[in-house]
């Protein structure tokens, strides 16, 4: 069970992940583009390297070449629209919504790869989409209403081209590296998330940024350039070495580490990630965690 442990490795520098980047986008940024456009130009250059240690496999064909852009391509969409909710959102409220992508992993799979869904899967399903729902509800004081924050569906979204992603990068690792096949996602990844956030005012800021030798800059690039890396690079070579549907649900298990970052965090440095730590928020967040991970385990039998 080799891929098992790559996984969990995987999962937690995935789940640190979320947690430097709501710093920087709750103290140093104003704009959430400016650190998708960091992002995206930290991620071309390392792409880039990464092809340039690989070189170009034997088997690398047309189809599995589509097939690692596609991938980075679908992450790059996903990542979009999950900067934009921690901008805004509590980041144990975000994860635990785009890691319910192992849903979408099977729903996919169902209809492009004709595999089967067992019932207690489709109740692992439910299961999930409930946490899911469950840590998105809003009380509004002052109708008494409880209703569902607008992030949720954009989120569910993001989680839907995670899924697509976990399916793509199989496709591709099951004839080519890992590395190879990483950088090309890396170069796809960054010139999308380029094109998207180069604007001048958010080259402005990036410009800012450098002039004050803002501490943002440090941790992205310790974030995107090792902790990203590293967490991307191994749940890619756990795709090579186990099935696709096992390791997307086992990589869901970065929102148990997120869950306890952000709260361990959040108790030292009070305020740091605008974190609601109150008892009854706790409770919600981890009764929600625990139904998308019960919900995902369930699709995996």
């Amino acid at each position: 069970m080799d891929w098992l442990i790559v996984t969990l490795i995987s999962s937690a520098f995935l789940g640190l992940i979320h947690i430097s980047d709501k710093v920087v986008l709750s103290r140093y940024i104003r704009k959430p583009l400016t650190l998708i456009l960091l992002i995206g130009v930290i991620d071309a250059i390392v792409g880039f390297f990464m092809l340039g240690f690989s070189g170009i496999p034997s088997e690398a064909n047309l189809f599995n070449n589509l097939a690692a852009i596609s991938s980075g391509a679908f992450i790059a969409f996903a990542i979009i629209l999950l900067q934009r909710a921690l901008y805004t959102e509590e980041v144990s409220r975000v994860v635990p919504i785009t890691q319910s992508s192992p849903i979408f992993a099977a729903l996919l799979a169902l209809f492009i790869l004709s595999e089967s869904i067992t019932v207690i899967q489709w109740i692992g399903i439910i299961i999930a989409v409930f946490g899911s729902i469950l840590i998105s509800l809003k009380l509004d004081t002052n109708t008494s209403k409880i209703f569902l924050h607008k992030s949720f569906y954009s989120l569910m979204l993001s989680a839907m081209f995670f899924g697509a992603a976990n399916v793509t990068g199989k496709m591709a690792v099951d004839e080519m590296s890992v590395l190879y096949s990483q950088g090309l996602r890396n170069i796809t990844f960054g010139f999308i998330l380029v094109s998207f956030a180069l604007k001048s005012e958010v080259i402005t800021e990036v410009k800012t940024l450098f002039r004050e030798r803002s501490p943002a800059l440090t941790l992205i690039m310790i974030n995107q350039g090792f902790t990203a890396q590293v967490g991307s690079f191994m749940l890619l070579w756990a795709l090579s070495l186990g099935p696709a549907s096992l390791v997307a649900t086992v990589s869901a298990s970065r929102v148990i580490f997120s869950f306890i970052f952000t709260i361990v965090l959040s108790k030292i440095w009070v305020g740091i990630l605008r974190e609601d730590t109150s008892s009854q928020s706790i409770l919600i967040k981890l009764l929600s965690t625990g139904l998308v991970v019960a919900g995902i385990s369930a699709i995996s039998i």
